[in-house]
């Protein structure tokens, strides 16, 4: 837990209910212990659609497809959303809950390994959500920063390790330390670039906000 319990049960509390069908799939994957972004992290997601208003989106997994899901409710009816999920058990789950929504037309999954199917795409995407496995988010970085468009948002979930990621490496379990080394990196990059502005909240298991800023005519970015 990265803030306070009490306070993430306070801020829960004031959240009002989603669709029925959204609040059906969110229960149905905590039933088979399927991760789904939490409550205060989609509340956040919402507002930054609504203020971004994005016209095409790529998400980096899927999951069960309920985050896509909802980021179809807070988008203009013009927007597509492309999806990519890897996990084969996961993929005939998530295309039956995009018919079910009546989203097939406007969500596109595709299939396969993430870093294989951005390379790929033509884009740009004018917001990109990562919702993927941690240890690779450093990894995806060159194509998704080549698929963002100049004033673009990036939108990074996942990134604190309930606070595992202020730990020295060797606090830090065994297994998890390769991950904790690259979200570090990946953390750094976001942070250090220049075509990057970036914000890192403590929301949910941390969050970074990253717009690509444009290119000037002098070079200086904007």
């Amino acid at each position: 837990m990265i803030v306070d319990e009490r306070m993430v049960t306070y801020i829960r509390s004031l959240e009002t209910p989603e669709t029925p069908l959204l609040e059906e799939i969110e229960q149905e994957a905590a039933d088979t212990f399927v991760p789904v972004i939490r409550k205060e992290t989609q509340s956040f997601l919402k507002t930054v659609l609504a203020m971004h208003r994005p016209s095409s989106i790529l998400e980096v997994g899927t999951a069960v497809g309920f985050s896509a899901l909802l980021m179809s409710e807070y988008t203009p009816e013009d927007c597509h959303i492309t999806t990519i999920e890897n996990y084969k058990k996961r993929i005939p789950i998530a295309r039956h809950n995009f018919s079910r929504a009546g989203r097939d037309s406007r969500i596109t999954l595709i299939e396969g390994d993430a870093l294989e199917v951005m390379r790929g795409l033509p884009g740009p995407y004018d917001f990109i959500f990562m919702d993927a496995a941690k240890g690779q988010y450093i990894h995806y970085m060159p194509e998704v920063l080549r698929l963002l468009a100049d004033g673009g948002v990036l939108m990074s979930d996942n990134v604190l390790q309930d606070g595992d990621i202020i730990e020295s490496r060797f606090a830090v379990e065994r297994r998890n330390r390769t991950i904790h080394s690259r979200m570090r990196e990946y953390l750094y990059e976001l942070k250090h670039r220049e075509d990057l502005l970036t914000s890192i909240l403590p929301l949910g298991d941390g969050v970074a906000l990253s717009i690509k800023r444009g290119e000037k005519k002098d070079g200086q970015t904007s």
